[in-house]
């Protein structure tokens, strides 16, 4: 088989795993949506790169001595039904990167990254990627079981917290856009808005 150097090679009509995945030596930044490959946005704004740093600050202080660890993109996590065990990378048809996820059960972290559903997950909006963002991962991460997920918009300086119900289904919990936003996960952790999406 070819080396893969370069995103003509692929098919988009082929379906590919994981497996398929790490081969690759692609300069671009690509994601796997149950089996097909999604290039992603363009270098992230430095004010995206600002929110996600203030974000990950703040989170990562948080969980110090506790179980769970946040992880900023570049980051695999792959991603499966939620009812199924731990899968080989020939199984897995999806990876994504995430701007930031926590994860608090150790088992499912590995060299690669993450063999799982983080229990948190946030996307940060560029101009591009919202329908993507807001729809197809969205789904996924409901389907795989993200219990927590977090879709921030810098421009309207407005985060939008998701929680799966008893039924696995996404609801949307709050709608933070005044002084601060709480995760439903960590409840005495909370985030100033005003801070988050200040200018420095």
């Amino acid at each position: 088989m070819p080396k893969i150097t370069d995103l003509s090679q692929l098919d988009p009509e082929q379906t590919y795993s994981y497996a398929d995945y790490l081969t690759w030596q692609i300069k671009e930044t690509i994601e796997l949506i149950k089996g097909k490959v999604m290039l992603m946005s363009p270098a992230p704004s430095v004010r995206h790169q600002r929110i996600e740093r203030k974000l990950l600050v703040g989170i990562d202080l948080h969980l110090k001595n506790k179980r769970c660890e946040i992880f900023p993109a570049p980051f695999d996590v792959r991603l499966y039904d939620r009812n199924k065990s731990v899968l080989s990378s020939q199984e897995i048809f999806t990876v994504v990167q995430p701007d930031l996820c926590v994860i608090c059960n150790p088992e499912i972290l590995d060299k690669q990254g993450c063999n799982g559903a983080p229990d948190w997950i946030i996307e940060i909006l560029s101009p591009g990627n919202s329908k993507r963002e807001m729809q197809i991962k969205y789904q996924l991460y409901q389907e795989c079981g993200v219990q927590e997920y977090w879709l921030v918009y810098p421009e309207q300086q407005a985060i939008h917290q998701f929680v799966l119900d008893a039924a696995g289904q996404y609801r949307l919990k709050a709608m933070f856009a005044d002084k601060s936003a709480s995760s439903y996960l960590f409840p005495d952790l909370s985030i100033d808005l005003i801070d988050l999406f200040a200018s420095r």
